[in-house]
Parts: C-alpha cells; structure tokens; sequence
C-alpha cells in the first residue's frame, strides 16, 4: 500500500510518501517539497504527487490514498471573494446577521469597523423572510411553512443569478422538517445551487452563531467544493484513482464529499495538519508538554499541546476573521509571519515586518523572480544565515546581493542604519511578534511555556527556534527531523473523524431519569448517525470508536467548556461524573471553579473515529563514538542574535547520527530548513533523527 499526505502552503506544497507495509517495519518513506501554485492549488498539489512517485520509483496508479491540507477555503475568506449568497429566514429575524450580539470591536473607539456589517456574508436584500414558526423547547409547528412564499424566494434569487442559498429558521435545531421542506422547493427551483441549511451544518442553539455559521458555509461552500472535485477529477486523469481524503479544522479527515457540503469544516485545514505533526513529534520524542510553531513563507502558526492532547477551541472562541464559526477547530492562533514576510516603513515611519508577504510569486528578493521588497529571507541571507549554495539543498540558488539591495535601499538607507543591523532588526522584530502570540496561546491559557519543550518546524522555523524559546522561557527545542515536511506528516498520523451535535438542554442537579433518558436518545441518534458515516466509508466496526461529550456551563453563564461523558446510558449513580469533568476543565481553563453551583448540559456531541495506521518514522544510525566532522559542510561568518559575528561551522543534517553533539554556534543544514545553533547552546541528535537544542551549563 501507498499512501501520501501533501500540505499546500502560502511559499511550497509539502509532501511524504510512505510505501510498503504502510505503519510497519517494511515501509519506506520519501519527502518531497515543490513551489505552490496559488493561482490554482491544484496544478502544485498535482506536480507534487507525481515527482514524489518517480522519486519513490513507483507508479502513481499503486496510491492508494492522499490526504491532502488544503488552504482554499481559508483564502477565500482572508481575500473575501466567495460566493454571493442568498438567505431564506423566520420573518422577523432577518437582521440577525447584522445585528450580531452587539460587540464593540474597539471598546473606546468611535471609528471602528464592523465586519459583519461593513462585509456581511450575505447582503440584507438578499436575506428574504419566510411565514413559519417553532415552538420551543418540543419544536412544535405553530405555523406552517409557507411553500409558495419559498418557491417565490427561490424564483428571486434565482433571477438575481445567486446560486448559494442558506435556510435558516428560528429553532430548527429542535425540528428541521422546515428547513428541509425549504432546501427541496430550492433546489426544485435552482438545481445547479449550493444549498446549505443551518440545522446540517451547525445543529445547535444561538440563532446568530449557527446563522453565521451556515453563512460562511455557503460563501466558501461552491469554490472550496468545486477545487476539491476538480482535483479528484485531475488526479484520475493523471493515471491516480486514491482515496482522497482532507483534513479538517478538528484535527480528523473526512472525504471530498462530506468537506464539499461542509466547506466550513476545513476553514482551518492547512493550520491543522501542522499541529498534528507537533502531536507526532511529541510522540516520538516521548515529549508530553509541546508548544508548536510553524513558520512557513507565508504565515505562522502556534499551538500548545498540553500532555499529548491536541486542545479544541471553546466555542466562544471559535472566529474565522469576525464571524462566529460553530464548527469544532484545532486551538491554533495564527498570524502573518513566515520567510517571505515583508519589512517596511510604514507611514508614521515605524519599522515593521508583515503581515503582507511576498508569497511564492514573486517571492523574496534574493529569490531573483523580480521581488523587489525586503523579506525575512533577504534578512538571513544578509545575517550569513542562509547558504546562497545551499538552501533547499541547493536546488533553489539565492542571490544575497539582491537581498541587500533590497534591504538597503527600503530599510537601512531611510533609517541611517547598516544593512546588517537592519537585518538583524527583521529578525528582532519578527521573533518579538512571534513571541508575543506564543504567550497569548499558552499563558493566557493557564499553560506555562516552563513546563513546555518548543517545537520549531516548518521551512523557517528552525532559524528562530532558539530565539524563541529564549523569549517564552521553554524548556527545551526539539526540531524534528524534517520541519519543512512536518504539516505533511501530520496528514499521514491523523485518523478519519465524525462530529455530529444536537442541543439538548438540561440543568443536572436536581435531575430526573426522564430528563436524561432525553439526553441518552440523543447521544444514541448522534451515535448512529456517526456509525452510518464511518459505514459508508467502508470502515469495519472493529476499528470505530467514538467519544462523547456533553458542552456544559455553570446555569447562566453565556458559553461553555467540553466535558467528557461516562461510557453507558446517563444515570442518576454516573450523572456526577459529567459535573466533575466539568468542574475539572474549568478549573483547567479559568484556575478556578464552582463546585456548588448548577452545572447545566447545553449541547451533546458524539465524535466518530477510524484509527489509520501510524506513520513508523526510520531511526537514524547510531554515532558509536564517530565524530560530526564527517557532516561538515564548510566554515562561514555568521550574524546572531547579540549582534556578532562568528565563525560558523555548517553541518550536513542527513550525515549526523544519534548521540552526535553539535556545539554553537553552528548552522545545520537540511534540503527542506536549516536549523541555527547559537553560542552558548548545543544540539544533540536523537534515535529518531530530532535535534534537541539546549543550553551549555557552565
């Protein structure tokens, strides 16, 4: 069996490839990088695939599955060119998407924007009310669905040339035969639409979330699913027939079609398989406490991964821009700070470094595709920190003179600085941001960065690492083996997963049985509905399992925290065991807890996994005593932090060997990152080829 992951980023498209007895000790594994093609993903995911199956001396026909982390619907709402969408609503409520929950962006500003409303994701006359009307909390019909108000609705819409339509009425997470009753009169009337309806897409309580929701569903919904099919397409063209799986926000993948219809479930997709790659380093290091950062050319991204566990959003947390998004996601921040992230004067004349990036086209400056700008990458080429002869094993020549050309003529020159301490403040101020993000994913969180290894990957990772961890105070650096190759390994270690969720509301204490029989019905008909997903992927029973959780809050707080559910039926004798999981991640969250007040269950979910087979990643050979001589590259002056030079050894990273020790300063260099090694600090290399870097006790 072969199987590969391919991870598209903002600069390359990552790729690993695994072949021969796929999670056992028969498999061969090949990494492979190319530039991405933002124009259409596609075409680099495509290249990619099949370099790396003539690499690997196999035919792409012998693929049997790609998991593939995709930044397409991420784009979409970061450039804000999806798809115009209409709305069919209760009567009455069609301002809920621009009324919001009234948040102040900027609470002492008078001049702020509101995106919601300045760019709403569906315009208001396009929001077209419907007569009908729930009861709650039974969902009883008041009053019926007016069908010839809905084909009128549709005719409408249609006429306006819309073809994403949502339906969102007023509870129709207690009863969703309105919705459904709607999205066929649309779709008799518009057959081409992307038809999207709140009870399927976000089935829960909180009209203006789940409204939000369903939203941007429908506005990243028809490009993210026209990409996907057009690349299962392409690649069955090209001689491939895999399974084509995706990656999703929550850290599971899912299929072309369930990530067609749910476009909102993969809002994070190209963030998440990177996490999940720091979730497999710390596994194979035997490292329980990880604060992930991967820095590609584009963006950075930051997670922290408390005992092994990749942590989820709290719902009231989960935003994609300024629109609420209730739909399970990885707890990443991220921010625009990568290699070709550009550093300029803004107009005050203040020395800044992204968020614009110079991307893979042209790209930095030192790149010689016309780039004119200043990036992070100039700057460590200025700093001696990255090899013209060398960078990504040579197979991508950099020009250093245009990078300080480039640096000089934007930076240094207005600023009456040298060129080197220019670059040098790129660096500062880029690691100073970083750092800054890092903190607010792990100490704002209650997590402490001591307790905490720090995992630098990605293509620029690495040369920060140190920097980094200096600036957080972590434990450790722990670079894995491949960082620029990372988020892809993550796609290969991740299992298939379901999420399905119902509002069920309830205040446990004082509970009767009938009350959580009502629960117990809804954690069966989730359950069921899990299994049937996990069927039809052909996924025997043996390898399902599931895991519950009941959403909770203290009765009258305004969102809640996941608290897992005991295995069985909900009881009167087991019911306490909910309330203390409850307290004990609040307590977690918070530092505190209330353990005399109501504990009330707001939404259940059920989350259905298949187990795919684990990536076996190759021990490296031990050193036995050899010396890292045998690694060396040459000898080059190198600036670092302090602002001095020094003479900087470089070593080959595929020639150093486990139990080998490799003092700063020195630079390590690998076909996909270069690691930077400062004084005072030393790299050892592990069994599985990770560098551990800490500093020199004296």
């Amino acid at each position: 069996m072969t199987r590969i992951g391919v991870d598209v980023g903002g600069t390359f498209t990552d790729l690993v490839l695994e072949t021969g007895g796929v999670g056992g000790g028969n498999s061969r594994i090949f990494l492979h990088k190319v530039a991405s093609t933002p124009a259409d993903q596609s075409e680099g995911v495509l290249k990619g695939v099949l370099e790396i199956c003539r690499i690997a001396g196999i035919s792409p026909g012998d693929v049997r599955m790609i998991v593939h982390g995709t930044t397409i619907a991420t784009n979409i709402t970061i450039e804000n060119n999806g798809a115009e969408v209409g709305m069919l609503t209760t009567r009455g409520f069609r301002d809920i998407l621009h009324i919001g929950r009234h948040k102040r962006q900027h609470n002492f500003s008078l001049q702020f924007d509101v995106p919601w409303q300045s760019k709403p994701l569906v315009k208001r006359r396009n929001r077209i009310p419907i007569t009908e009307q729930l009861i709650p909390p039974t969902g009883d019909i008041f009053v019926p669905l007016n069908d010839n108000e809905v084909r009128a609705a549709a005719e409408l819409l249609k006429a306006r040339d819309i073809r994403s339509v949502i339906v969102c009425f007023l509870y129709s997470f207690l009863n969703n035969e309105h919705e459904q009753r709607a999205k066929a009169i649309v779709q008799e009337v518009i057959p081409e639409a992307y038809v999207s309806c709140s009870s399927e897409i976000a089935n829960v309580m909180r009209e203006y979330e789940r409204f939000s929701t369903t939203a941007m569903n429908a506005f990243v919904g028809p490009k993210t699913s026209h990409y996907l099919k057009n690349l299962e397409q392409k690649l069955k063209e090209t001689g491939l027939n895999p399974q084509l799986r995706i990656m999703q926000s929550n850290g599971g993948i899912s299929t072309v079609d369930k990530c067609s219809r749910e476009a909102v479930s993969i809002l994070m997709s190209g963030l998440a398989g990177g996490v999940m790659g720091g979730r497999w380093l710390g596994e194979i290091t035997g490292t329980k406490n990880l604060i992930t950062v991967d820095v590609g050319g584009t963006s950075a991204d930051f997670s922290t991964i408390p005992d092994g566990k990749v942590t989820v959003m709290n719902p009231r947390d989960s935003y994609v821009g300024a629109y609420p998004v209730l739909s399970p996601m990885i707890d990443v921040a991220t921010m625009g700070a990568g290699g070709g992230s550009i550093a300029y004067l803004d107009e005050g004349g203040l020395f800044r470094v992204g968020p614009r990036s110079a991307g893979a086209d042209p790209g930095p400056a030192c790149y010689g595709k016309g780039g004119i700008e200043p990036t992070v990458t100039d700057a460590q080429v200025v700093l001696g920190r990255l090899d013209p002869d060398h960078f990504l094993g040579g197979n991508l020549k950099i020009d250093a003179d245009l990078a300080r050309h480039a640096i000089k003529t934007k930076i240094s020159e207005p600023l009456n600085m040298t060129v080197e301490e220019a670059a040098l403040g790129i660096i500062r101020i880029l690691n100073s941001n970083m750092s800054l993000t890092i903190r607010a994913n792990s100490v704002a969180k209650g997590y402490d960065p001591r307790q905490f290894a720090l995992a630098p990957y990605g293509g620029a990772g690495p040369l920060n690492g140190v920097a980094l961890a200096e600036a957080v105070s972590a434990m450790e650096v722990i670079v894995p083996p491949a960082p620029g190759i990372t988020a892809a390994i993550g796609l290969l270690e991740t299992d298939m997963q379901y999420e399905f969720a119902r509002s069920v509301l309830m205040v446990l204490d004082n509970a009767q049985q009938t009350g959580l029989d009502r629960i117990n019905q809804a954690i069966d008909e989730l359950t069921r509905q899990c299994r049937d997903s996990l069927e039809a992927d052909e996924v025997v029973a043996d390898n399902q399992s599931y895991v519950r959780i009941a959403e909770c809050r203290y009765h009258g707080q305004g969102f809640e925290l996941r608290a897992e559910i005991p295995e069985g039926p909900l009881t009167l004798a087991n019911i306490d065991a909910v309330k203390q999981n409850f307290h004990a991640q609040h307590r977690r969250d918070y530092g505190w807890a209330y353990d005399n007040v109501d504990v009330e269950i707001v939404t259940v979910r059920i989350i259905g996994i298949a187990k795919t087979p684990r990536l076996l990643w190759p021990n490296v050979e031990e050193a036995n005593g050899s010396s890292i001589a045998t690694a060396l590259i040459n000898e080059r002056p190198t600036i670092f932090d302090d602002g001095k030079t020094y003479p900087t050894p470089r070593y080959h990273r595929p020639k150093l060997k486990a139990g080998h020790q490799v003092p700063g300063p020195a630079i390590i260099v690998q076909h996909d990152s270069t690691t930077l090694v400062p004084p005072g600090y030393i790299a050892r290399v592990g069994i599985s080829g990770t560098l551990h870097i800490n500093r020199l006790i004296t």
